[in-house]
C-alpha cells in the first residue's frame, strides 16, 4: 500500500511515517495543499492520510481533487479538530474516517486495515496464488499458512504484484509501488529486489514464481506442483 501523508508538523510527519513503514506501507510526505496536490496528479497512492490544518488552506479542499484522479481514493482526516461539527463536516464532505489528534498508531492502523476490507475499494482482503497467500490487510504473505517474512522491498514488491495478478507488471508501475518519491533508486535496484523475492519463494516452498518478461517487467505466476512418484 502506498500512502499520501498530508502534514505540516515535521515532528508528526517523521513519526507517522516511520510507524506507517514499519508495517509494510510506502509512505509519500506533503507539508501543504500546494505539494499534496502535486502528488496526487501522479495518481500512485492507494490511501490518503489528510491533515486538516495546513499552512495554505483546509485540507478538506484536496478531497474534490484527489477523487477526481481516483474516485474510490479512502481518505482518512487526522486533525486537532474534533468538535462534533468538524467531524460532520468532514464526513460530510467525503472523508472515509475522521480520526481526532492525539491518537493512538494502533488505532490508525486499525482504520486503514478496516478500510482496506471495505468491498467497495479495489484492494482485495487476500489473494492466493498456488500455495503463497497475500493478505492485504496486514501486508503479510504465507505459504501452506506459514507466515512468510519478507523484508519491507520485498513485501512491496510481492503486494504489487499480487494486485496485478495474471498480467504482466511494467517496470515502472513496479518501480512507482516500491520507491517514494524522495528515495534515490539505482538502475538495477528493482532487479535485485525481485531476484531476493524470487529466492525467498524458492526456498519457502511457494508454488508460485516471479517471471521476468523481457524489455516489458514481470510476471506472477502459479508454479506447478511437481511429486516424485
Amino acid at each position: 500500500m502506498r500512502i499520501l501523508l498530508v502534514e505540516d508538523e515535521p515532528e508528526m510527519a517523521i513519526a507517522l511515517c516511520a510507524a506507517l513503514q514499519r508495517h509494510g506501507m510506502l509512505v509519500d510526505t506533503a507539508p501543504d495543499l500546494s505539494q499534496a496536490a502535486e502528488a496526487l496528479r501522479q495518481n500512485v497512492h492507494d490511501l490518503l492520510l489528510l491533515d486538516r490544518q495546513l499552512p495554505d488552506g483546509d485540507g478538506i479542499s484536496l478531497i474534490r481533487l484527489a477523487r477526481k484522479y481516483r474516485a474510490d481514493l479512502p481518505v482518512i482526516m487526522l486533525t486537532a479538530r474534533g468538535a462534533l461539527p468538524d467531524r460532520v463536516a468532514g464526513l460530510d464532505l467525503g472523508a472515509d474516517d475522521y480520526l481526532v489528534k492525539p491518537f493512538a498508531i494502533e488505532e490508525l492502523l486499525a482504520r486503514i486495515r478496516a478500510i482496506s476490507r471495505r468491498p467497495s475499494q479495489l484492494v482485495l482482503p487476500t489473494a492466493t496464488v498456488g500455495n503463497l497467500l497475500f493478505d492485504f490487510s496486514t501486508h503479510e504473505a504465507f505459504v501452506d499458512g506459514v507466515l512468510l517474512p519478507l523484508p519491507r522491498r520485498q513485501m512491496l514488491v510481492l503486494e504489487a504484484l499480487f494486485l496485478r495478478h495474471g498480467r504482466t507488471v511494467r517496470r515502472e508501475v513496479l518501480q512507482e509501488s516500491v520507491y517514494d518519491f524522495n528515495d534515490e533508486i539505482q538502475s538495477n535496484a528493482l532487479d535485485a529486489h525481485v531476484s531476493k523475492l524470487r529466492r525467498s519463494l524458492a526456498d519457502s516452498g511457494a508454488r508460485a514464481d516471479i517471471h521476468v518478461i523481457r524489455g516489458i517487467g514481470y510476471l506472477l505466476k502459479e508454479r506447478p506442483d511437481v511429486r516424485e512418484e
